[in-house]
């Protein structure tokens, strides 16, 4: 993952090369930077040619539903009505050299977002919250306003709360084991009986979230390994639906997955906080912040920059925050 600098120092570089003339194939998600830096693109759906054309005759959204294979509609952000009771609260939470004295709340029935550069400490603090790795002495967790304790994962998932990790394939699923088992991975107690994993049960498990999540494959006893990222993401996402959690923990939810599965995604989420979930969601791409958080909080160097309604915040608001919070200010 690049920085906004380190991507604008890759671009111009790109440049210099195609002046010298340099051919390049650019493969990316990233359909703002096709636009801007390609001359011509190729269109790719499930291992088929889709369309070539020259980047003057196609627009972002015909692109999105070629890709898509059908018309995608992107809404704006979900206008509800959120509680205003706190149902989950940190305080005060430190790690030395990662964060310092961070504290929020998230209410029922919200999306919380976290904004960000990479670097700014927004998923160290998520681990620390889920139990991965240690607080420091003076950190506390609230829950409907009664002190938890979550100092391991185990205690983490036994207070319903669910982190779906960034690195899907490092540490989010096993990749040479089929759907079936990584579905019920962090649940196994409920597909299971004195230590005896009922395979039966696993199997309707997997197949009831395979189609509730639409997910693509020839069946459950497919190697996750196998699949698209998008559809991965969507093995991961119900792995952690299967606890049943209060409060989901999302670190970049959609990174490396194309559009029409993140639109999937989007509408997953929004389906979970209609249900009353509290979502929290870490996410570098600001559109994505913007577009889902009903609240957000501002992370620079371990610090928290600023909070705002999503209503009231902009791009520009965000970036103004993190900057101000750099000189000190």
């Amino acid at each position: 993952v690049l920085t906004n600098r380190e991507t604008e120092s890759l671009f111009q570089s790109m440049q210099r090369l195609k002046k010298g003339g340099t051919a390049m194939v650019f493969i990316t998600h990233h359909l703002d930077e096709v636009m801007e830096q390609a001359d011509r693109i190729t269109i790719m759906k499930d291992g088929c040619l889709v369309k070539e054309v020259h980047v003057s005759e196609i627009t972002k959204e015909e692109m999105i539903n070629q890709m898509a294979g059908k018309k995608v509609q992107i809404t704006g952000r979900v206008q509800r009505k959120v509680s205003d009771e706190v149902f989950f609260e940190a305080r005060n939470l430190s790690r030395k050299g990662e964060f310092q004295n961070v504290s929020f709340e998230i209410h029922k029935g919200e999306i919380l977002g976290v904004a960000g550069l990479v670097g700014a400490g927004r998923t160290e603090i998520f681990k620390s919250v889920f139990g991965i790795t240690e607080k420091e002495p003076g950190g506390q967790t609230f829950i409907e306003g009664k002190e938890v304790h979550l100092n391991t994962v185990h205690d983490a998932i036994s207070h319903k709360i669910a982190y779906v990790t960034e690195d899907r394939k490092g540490n989010g699923l096993i990749l040479s084991n089929p759907i079936r088992v990584n579905t019920t991975l962090a649940n196994m107690g409920a597909v299971s009986s004195h230590g005896v994993i009922d395979k039966d049960k696993e199997y309707m498990v997997a197949v009831e979230y395979k189609d509730k999540l639409k997910t693509k494959c020839p069946g459950v006893e497919q190697n996750a390994g196998n699949l698209s990222g998008g559809n991965q993401q969507k093995v991961l996402l119900a792995k952690w639906m299967f606890t049943e959690p209060d409060v989901l923990i999302l670190d970049e939810p959609t990174r490396g997955i194309d559009v029409g599965a993140k639109y999937e995604i989007y509408c997953i989420i929004n389906r979970l906080v209609e249900e009353g979930k509290s979502v929290i969601m870490i996410s570098s791409e600001l559109p994505e912040v913007l577009g889902m958080s009903d609240r957000i909080y501002i992370m620079n160097e371990g610090r928290l920059a600023g909070e705002v309604d999503a209503s009231e915040a902009t791009q520009e608001y965000i970036m103004s925050c993190i900057l101000k919070a750099d000189k000190g200010e």
